[in-house]
Parts: C-alpha cells; structure tokens; sequence
C-alpha cells in the first residue's frame, strides 16, 4: 500500500524518473548527492520505499532498550555507542559484517551549504567492510534519481574520490550554487561518516 503510493507521489505528483542501471546487493554503502536542500531527504525516503527498500540509520545505543529497540532494529536501525574507543567508521564496518542486510545511505557533504571538503567515513566504512559504494546523484535539473556506477574502494582514497567527484560533475541539485565536489578533507582527521537517517 505505502509502496505504491509512494510511487505515485513520486512519479506523477512530483515528476521524477528513475535510472538506476546497478543492482543493489543485500550490503552496500549509498553515497547521494548533490545535497542541497531538505527535499533531497523526501524524494530519498520516497524511492526507497517506491522501491522496497529499507536502508540503515544511525541511532545512539541508549534507544535501543526495551520494546523500542526491537522495533528500531527491525527497522533497519544501528545503536551507536559514542563512549567506545573505536572510531564511528569502525562501529559500522563492525555493523556490517554480522548483518545479513546493510544499507547505509550517506550524503557525504554533511550540511545543504556549500562545502568543499566531504566527509569521507562513508569512503572508509566501506573499505573496511569490503562493500562496494553505489553513487546516487539527485539530478533535479532532468528530475531524476540516478545510480549508473559503484566502486570499490581500493585504499586510495584521493584517487577513487576523484573518479566519485567525475561523475557526480554531470549533476545539478535543487541548488546548484550550494554544490561543490571534493577538494579533500579540511583537516587529516575528517573520516567519520555522517549518516542520513533514512
């Protein structure tokens, strides 16, 4: 029922078309972009359930006590636990090698302004994990969602970056001007992922 009516919103109220050309295995990690604006979250949260699927999110640990965490884990929810040692890309690598399923959906710019410098935990999340990357671009200018290439991290972060910040160049998001590709990180230490919580 809400599948289908998330189709028809997004399809005939909104305009948007699909061109998604990889398959998307059980465990990956979803790179999207553009980001630019609050909508990009709700034609997200459309196509996924147009789609059937159930991405992860991210959740401190504390939530996931009682009933409550039964039900967040079922749907798709992470505990995270600030307190250990280990960085937060290590907690989800961990994550996604005991799950059967693991979806994580990442907009690696981190804020809808303008921002040079990505956040790549999802980049390292994935390269410890040994998941592939999809990468979704929101292309609003043609009012599409699309995903025609993944990598696989090969542990040279600069260099597959700049195979990631060549193809998201062809796309424009709702606000063209608040998108910027990858100059690499402000400092040496910005590797933690931020986490859309779809």
């Amino acid at each position: 029922m809400f599948q289908t009516l998330s189709r028809f919103i997004l399809h005939r109220l909104m305009g948007w078309s699909i061109h998604v050309t990889c398959t998307i295995p059980d465990k990956c990690v979803i790179c999207v972009a553009p980001h630019t604006s609050n909508w990009d979250f709700v034609i997200g949260k459309l196509y996924a359930s147009a789609m059937g699927l159930t991405a992860n999110f991210l959740m401190k640990k504390e939530w996931f006590a009682g009933p409550l965490g039964f039900l967040f884990k079922r749907m798709g929810g992470i505990p995270v636990e600030r307190s250990r040692r280990s960085s937060l890309t290590d907690q989800l690598a961990d994550a996604a090698r005991r799950r059967d399923h693991f979806l994580m959906a990442i907009t690696p710019e981190a804020t809808r302004s303008r921002n040079p410098h990505w956040k790549r935990g999802f980049y390292y999340v994935a390269h410890k994990a040994g998941l592939p990357i999809l990468l979704f671009a929101l292309d609003f200018e043609h009012k599409r969602i699309v995903c025609t290439q993944q990598i696989t991290p090969s542990g040279n972060a600069d260099a597959d970056m700049q195979l990631i910040n060549a193809y998201y160049s062809g796309f424009k998001g709702k606000y063209p001007e608040k998108f910027a590709l990858d100059e690499g990180p402000a400092t040496p230490l910005s590797t933690e992922p931020t986490a859309t919580h779809t």
